[in-house]
């Protein structure tokens, strides 16, 4: 069987002018051309070509031998070549770009970027790419806890969090809880792993461990405060609603940040207010 979007091994069944027919080895009847200008050398009848398969500009069946970045049911970061008016172009390394349908698109695209992308075949037995690659994520990943990791993240929830690919591939997710700052659809990110679920997937957190994190914090809300001309408006009795809002962080990790610093002799708190002692 000739298998649409796949890198297979396929047999030379007979040679024409603009190129040599390929088959499984078992089906005569079901073939598929492969150009003149990728016929290998030792072409006869008989001779296995490794290729892959796609459909050309007139949506028919055509092998090639070149690699694609992309293969069905597979995740690759691909760059957009044009926009067009049912979609994006993706250059995936073949002579007839892949159309990303812009009902399969999470966020705008442009031309020049790069998106995290699946290849699927669609209801019009053609292949497309989707940028909702959940379901073509690995469960598999060979982390473990506290293993620091990269990912892209490519669909954010305000129940949930932020859904990341880990190295493009495997299915990750920084819950809400751990989502700090401003994070957004295609960025590539720097996280640690702090769980991994029985089913496989990872949970992430932008942030280190808390004593770790806590130099970072301090250093962070020193900032908040000159920016406040040197009087934060709030404590650490604020609502932990503000405190997130004003300063990207939980109330217990600004709290233990304010008793650092305050420890240190570097802010003084009042009734309503955290002030910096003296010049930093």
């Amino acid at each position: 069987m000739i298998r649409l979007g796949e890198i297979q091994t396929l047999q030379i069944l007979k040679r024409v002018d603009f190129g040599v027919y390929l088959y499984d080895g078992e089906n005569p009847e079901e073939r598929v051309l492969l150009p003149k200008k990728q016929t290998p050398e030792n072409a006869r009848t008989g001779v296995e070509v490794e290729v892959f398969v796609y459909r050309d500009s007139e949506d028919r069946l055509i092998a090639t031998v070149n690699r694609p970045k992309l293969t069905l049911h597979k995740v690759a970061r691909v760059r957009v070549a044009q926009v067009g008016k049912i979609g994006a172009f993706l250059d995936w390394g073949l002579e007839k770009d892949l159309l990303l349908p812009f009902k399969e698109q999470t966020r705008k695209v442009s031309a020049g970027e790069e998106c995290l992308v699946a290849l699927y075949i669609d209801k019009s037995n053609r292949l497309c790419a989707t940028m909702n690659v959940y379901p073509y994520l690995s469960t598999d990943s060979p982390y473990q806890k506290d293993d620091r990791v990269r990912g892209t993240v490519y669909e954010i929830s305000r129940n949930f969090g932020a859904f990341v690919a880990v190295d493009d591939k495997y299915s990750a997710l920084i819950p809400q809880r751990e989502l700090y700052g401003s994070v957004q659809i295609g960025d590539i990110i720097e996280t640690r792993i702090v769980d991994v679920k029985e089913d496989g997937k990872l949970n992430l957190s932008i942030r280190e461990k808390a004593y770790l994190q806590i130099e970072k914090d301090a250093k962070r809300v020193l900032e908040i405060i000159d920016s406040f001309d040197g009087a934060l408006p709030f404590t650490d009795k604020a609502s932990p609603e503000v405190i997130r809002r004003e300063t990207q962080m939980s109330k217990n990790e600004f709290k233990r940040a304010v008793g650092h610093l305050l420890k240190e002799g570097k802010i003084q708190i009042t009734e309503r207010a955290i002030r910096l002692n003296g010049p930093q």
